[in-house]
């Protein structure tokens, strides 16, 4: 598996999040962009599954199963979470091996009301996986600075998380 950052990618492709709800959007951590360019940007599901495509030719966003055969590989009852997080940037000396290359940085979340949540603590990756019941939710990865753990959860599609691509 390879997979890519959309740090520099497509950068004026979506709109700000302030949007209606079901739109594609995407901001930087508390619309600072010097957040931007260390962290790169927030995205919320729909970007995520908008059909002008945000990840670039031959590249995708990552399903849930994707996600699980890469955790899968690094070992989830051997810190793969560590594995996947950056060597520096993570609070309280939550920082990771980067054993993996993937260079997780915990960039944060905008949560769906608009709130900004956890820059420097945890990061979020959307997967391409969606489902409703009877809410409309995706599923995503996430990494923290506690732990070396790797978690996956299903959040609002209206939530800002960071992207990464796999190559097809």
């Amino acid at each position: 598996m390879y997979i890519v950052s959309l740090r520099s990618y497509l950068g004026q492709c979506f709109t700000f999040f302030g949007k209606p709800a079901e739109e594609a959007a995407w901001c930087h951590y508390d619309n600072d962009t010097a957040n931007g360019a260390k962290y790169g940007k927030l995205y919320n599901w729909y970007a995520v599954m908008d059909s002008r495509g945000l990840a670039p030719v031959r590249y995708h966003i990552p399903s849930d199963a994707e996600w699980t055969i890469l955790t899968d590989y690094l070992g989830v009852e051997k810190n793969a979470g560590a594995k996947m997080k950056s060597k520096q940037g993570w609070a309280k000396d939550g920082n990771g091996t980067n054993s993996s290359g993937f260079s997780g940085l915990p960039g944060g979340k905008r949560l769906e009301g608009g709130p900004f949540a956890s820059i420097g603590k945890d990061g979020w990756w959307w997967s391409s996986t969606g489902f409703s019941s009877p809410y409309y939710f995706a599923w995503s990865l996430s990494l923290s600075y506690a732990n070396g753990a790797v978690f996956a959860g299903f959040h609002a599609e209206g939530t800002g998380f960071s992207v990464r691509c796999l190559r097809d």
